[in-house]
């Protein structure tokens, strides 16, 4: 018993040794990713430039407007988005034990889609705070939505069941929005939603995103060890003597708040919630602990290189950032698939 208890002692620092150097490393890599976002786009800059316009910043030169109005913002929103969609992500799938999970899932995307296409049609020139409110009133709705749908036949609701009645509330949601952007002609400026891009990122949008994701986050932390349990089995959470249906609103009301802020202000950016949380669990483990910080690094390390990747791919014109997402998520997705058959079969 000693022994087992010493060996588990020495596991467990072991994970958190290597939990903190890849949190080092990971935050090292997002520096260094903010910095060349800073320096490349449509007009290359002198890291020196860039450094000027940081520490001494001058309104009367053009090189400093564009660092700090444009590129800045840019690159701060794409780090705390990346990070709120990788959180996201780990939550769904623990709340699902779906692994393929991601925050659309449980209509969290296609509900915030809705609702700023609704308010898009009614109010066009609303404030981003109002379209922010919004996407997260819509997608609490659709999640609300989502829950009761799962419950209709016994009261049950299982991770099948609420897979299930996400696909079809997405997909019910989603032909809903595409109608009223037509039939409000607003389907221009419902473009840059199905895309997902970061290129009308500004101060307003990371003020906004910063504060949506504190509470999130402090919610997301205060639930990291209800989330392993979970991610168990519910039976393992109860008899623990923790209530699941508390950590399973709270876990919802954190993914409403860090996904709905970030599909507000950023449109449908896909796979980072699907892949991140994969990753950091073959790096640290299971414990939420060590894998929810992590999946939060390396989501906003993997957005921003994403960011920059979209802005060298075709330049002077950008791709859509979603569109590099995509490109690295869907490979990911099928190894995926094709590991979940492999155990099933």
């Amino acid at each position: 018993m000693l022994r087992n208890h010493v060996q588990q002692t020495m596991g467990a620092a072991g994970r958190r040794a290597r939990t903190g150097w890849i949190l080092l490393v990971g935050i090292i890599g997002i520096l260094l990713a903010l910095a060349v976002s800073l320096v490349y786009g449509t007009k290359d800059l002198q890291l020196s430039t860039v450094w000027q316009a940081l520490f001494a910043y001058d309104p009367d030169i053009k090189a400093h407007q564009i660092v700090q109005d444009i590129r800045f913002p840019r690159s701060l929103a794409a780090a705390l988005i990346g990070a709120y969609l990788a959180l996201s992500g780990a939550i769904m799938q623990a709340l699902t034990r779906n692994p393929l999970a991601e925050p659309s899932l449980l209509g969290v995307s296609h509900g915030a889609a809705f609702a700023l296409v609704v308010t898009i049609a009614f109010v066009p020139d609303i404030s981003i705070v109002g379209a922010t409110v919004s996407s997260m009133t819509g997608a609490g709705l659709a999640v609300l939505f989502v829950f009761v749908l799962a419950s209709a036949s016994n009261g049950n609701v299982t991770p099948v069941k609420l897979s299930l009645a996400g696909i079809a509330t997405g997909m019910f949601l989603s032909s809903l929005t595409s109608s009223i952007a037509l039939h409000f002609d607003v389907s221009k400026e419902m473009g840059f939603w199905y895309a997902g891009g970061l290129a009308n990122m500004d101060w307003r949008a990371v003020k906004v995103l910063a504060v949506a994701g504190l509470f999130g986050i402090l919610i997301v932390t205060a639930l990291a060890r209800a989330l392993t349990l979970l991610h168990l089995g519910a039976d393992v959470t109860k008899g623990l003597g923790i209530h699941v249906q508390a950590v399973k609103t709270l876990a919802v009301l954190a993914v409403l708040l860090l996904t709905g802020s970030s599909v507000a202000v950023s449109g449908a950016i896909g796979f980072v919630g699907l892949v991140v949380p994969h990753i950091s669990r073959m790096l640290v483990g299971l414990n939420y602990r060590f894998s929810l910080p992590v999946s939060a690094v390396l989501g906003s390390l993997l957005l921003v290189l994403a960011d920059v990747g979209a802005r060298m791919i075709n330049p002077p014109f950008e791709t859509p950032v979603g569109v590099v997402t995509a490109l690295i998520g869907v490979p990911f997705f099928l190894y995926l698939v094709r590991n979940e058959k492999g155990r099933t079969a």
